[in-house]
Parts: structure tokens; C-alpha cells; sequence
């Protein structure tokens, strides 16, 4: 449960915006699941104490029904307790599953935006290199057609 915690407070750090209203969701979300965990190992303990205090032995066979109704309703809340957890660990692995893919595809979204970046850096340097190819292939054109290398070849043709 900490992990997932130290993530979401990680991102509050960020700044404003999504990602600091999705971190204090997410911080809020854990005090919460925090809490229930809490809540239901208590009633787990508090039902248990008294399932055995309740199993005493005792003579009279009304007092017996009485404490063996005792028991079957501190069980039953038992086991209310024990599925409420293991509920909340089905609802803790999906989260985790969920907020794994989430920052998996923010990570390839942050990559596929550097990496479009880059090509248009690369873009606009290979323009920029053509157009001085292009200068200075002009240049390079002008200056052979001017020269006196060229007018001899021509007049011996």
C-alpha cells in the first residue's frame, strides 16, 4: 500500500494542474482504503474476543443457546470482516494493475512526444542544410560558368 502512496505524492511535486489533482485523489483514495483496512481488522480482533469469551462452558441449557447465538452472530461478523478485506485487496491489486498501466502510457506518451520533437529538430535541420546545399551549390555553379576553364572549353567545341 505504500508504494502505490509514495507514486501518487511523487507526482503532487510536479506542480499544478491533472497531475497534482490526480495525486491528491490518489492520496485521498489511500487514507481511505487505509482506514477500512484498519476498521475491519478491528472488528476482526473485537468479534474474535468475544467469540471466546462467549465459549465458555456453563451449566443452565439456556444460558448455553443464548451464547452458542452469541457465537454464530460473532462469527458471521467475522466473516463480514474478512471478505470486507478481502475485498479491498482485490480493489488494492486492481490499482495497482490500473495505475501501473496509467503510468505506462504516460511514460510512452512523454517519449513519443520527445521523440516528435526531435524529428522536427531533424526536420528543420535537414531543410536548413538543403537550402545552404543549394546556395552553395548556385555559387559553386556561377563561378565554374565564369571562369576561363569553361570559356576554353566552349570555343573548342
Amino acid at each position: 500500500m505504500n508504494k502505490g502512496g509514495g507514486a501518487g505524492s511523487g507526482a503532487a511535486a510536479g506542480g499544478g494542474g491533472p497531475t497534482a489533482a490526480a495525486a491528491a485523489a490518489a492520496a485521498q483514495r489511500q487514507k481511505g482504503l487505509l482506514q477500512r483496512v484498519e476498521t475491519d481488522i478491528a472488528n476482526i480482533v473485537d468479534n474474535f474476543t468475544h467469540l471466546v469469551n462467549v465459549s465458555r462452558v456453563n451449566e443452565p441449557a439456556v444460558r448455553n443457546s443464548q451464547e452458542a447465538f452469541m457465537m454464530e452472530m460473532r462469527a458471521a461478523r467475522m466473516v463480514q470482516a474478512a471478505d470486507s478485506l478481502l475485498k479491498l485487496v482485490s480493489e488494492l491489486k486492481q490499482t495497482a494493475i490500473f495505475s501501473g498501466f496509467a503510468s505506462l502510457n504516460d511514460h510512452v506518451n512523454q517519449k513519443t512526444a520527445e521523440f516528435n520533437h526531435h524529428a522536427d529538430n531533424t526536420d528543420h535541420m535537414l531543410a536548413r542544410i538543403g537550402d545552404e546545399a543549394a546556395a552553395s551549390l548556385k555559387l559553386l555553379e556561377s563561378h565554374y560558368y565564369s571562369s576561363s576553364s569553361q570559356a576554353t572549353t566552349s570555343m573548342g567545341t
